[in-house]
């Protein structure tokens, strides 16, 4: 049976359409509900959002600032400034750290999460793009983009300890919690590990299939790396063998990935308006439960733990005419019209 929800908002003087489709959704696999839309004035220039659940934050690299969103409010409540060609930002609690990646200057920004006030640079790689935490060495890594490398920063004295060459262009990251952290090598299509203390490579693996990953995301308790692939696929890499598991299909223009351990679900944030969603299927391996329907553009995601909420964000694309050929999704947007989707879950059976 297929169901269509459709929410009806306003958000910066224009209606805004979106709503969920479910497809042969197995039990318990939620479907995610428009819950409300945020306005962020200015430049419709985004990358990565980060969410904090404990604290109900969300951040987003915005032009070349960080908006802070609190998430039950649903109200712009400060900004961290400047942080000139932000990409990301990881988020350090144990001491009331932030950290951004300020690719226009080549350095990490760090600033107070209380206060949201700017403390320092630290020079890193070319062109940072994607940065995390990692808890259990306490460190920031940086993957820097034109120099091919990770970047990595001690949170307590606040300074570069190393540096960590890859054999291409990283993308997204992520943390085990385990001192192992996984990259994207977007230009090799591969998946590399890293030992955190160490800082080197222990491992490389081939995401084929899958050609171009972007976003990643893991499942610690199955052992297992989602990757968002280019080609339509979001691999499945059991990080325990090195071996992809799964392939399954998902929307145009994936960026960014996300798993809910509370749902056991991984989704893809796709430029083409959509989110794929990931569950187990009847043989035990993962496949495409759902697809949640967004607006164009909207690739970039968060997912926070704590309230199931999913947080996807894009703008109004301008109306000009571009040359042949060129993505939907990257087409430019027009000032004062990015915005944040909100989408809530809903259990079947709980209303």
């Amino acid at each position: 049976m297929c169901r269509k929800i459709f929410v009806y908002g306003l958000c910066c003087a224009a209606t805004l359409i979106y709503g969920v489709q479910a497809i042969a959704q197995p039990p318990q696999v939620p479907a995610y509900e428009a819950a409300g839309t945020i306005s962020l004035p200015g430049l419709a220039r985004w990358d990565y959002m980060s969410l904090d659940p404990r604290a109900g934050r969300l951040y987003v690299a915005h032009g070349d600032k960080v908006d802070v969103i609190n998430v039950t409010s649903n109200k712009v409540v400060g900004e961290v400034a400047p942080t000139p060609g932000v990409h990301g930002i990881a988020i350090d609690r144990r001491d009331g750290l932030g950290f951004a990646s300020a690719g226009g200057i080549n350095s990490v920004v760090v600033f107070q999460l209380r206060s949201l006030k700017v403390l320092k640079n630290i020079a890193v790689g070319r062109m940072p793009d994607c940065i995390i935490y990692d808890r259990h060495t306490n460190r920031v890594f940086a993957f820097d983009g034109g120099s091919n490398e990770a970047s990595v920063i001690d949170c307590k004295t606040q300074s570069l300890v190393g540096s960590v060459p890859l054999d291409g262009r990283p993308e997204f990251a992520v943390s085990a919690r385990d001192g192992n952290v996984y990259v994207n090598i977007e230009s090799k299509s591969e998946v590399a590990r890293i030992d955190a203390s160490a800082l080197k490579v222990t491992a490389v693996w081939p995401l084929a299939p899958g050609e171009g990953p972007s976003g990643i995301t893991i499942d610690t308790k199955r052992h297992l790396v989602f990757s968002t692939c280019h080609n339509g696929v979001m691999t499945v890499l059991n990080y325990n063998t090195g071996k992809v598991v799964a392939t399954p299909a998902i929307g145009t223009g994936p960026d960014a990935a996300g798993f809910d351990a509370g749902f056991g679900l991984a989704f893809s944030s796709n430029g083409q308006g959509t989110i794929s969603v990931l569950g187990e299927g009847r043989d035990g391996n993962f496949e495409t439960v759902s697809t949640v329907i967004t607006q164009p553009g909207a690739r970039t995601m968060a997912v926070d733990t704590v309230t199931h909420n999913l947080y996807v964000c894009t703008a109004t694309p301008d109306p000009a005419p571009l040359p042949p050929g060129t993505p939907f999704w990257r087409k430019p947007y027009l000032k004062d019209t990015f915005h944040i989707l909100v989408l809530h879950p809903e259990l079947p059976g709980a209303k």
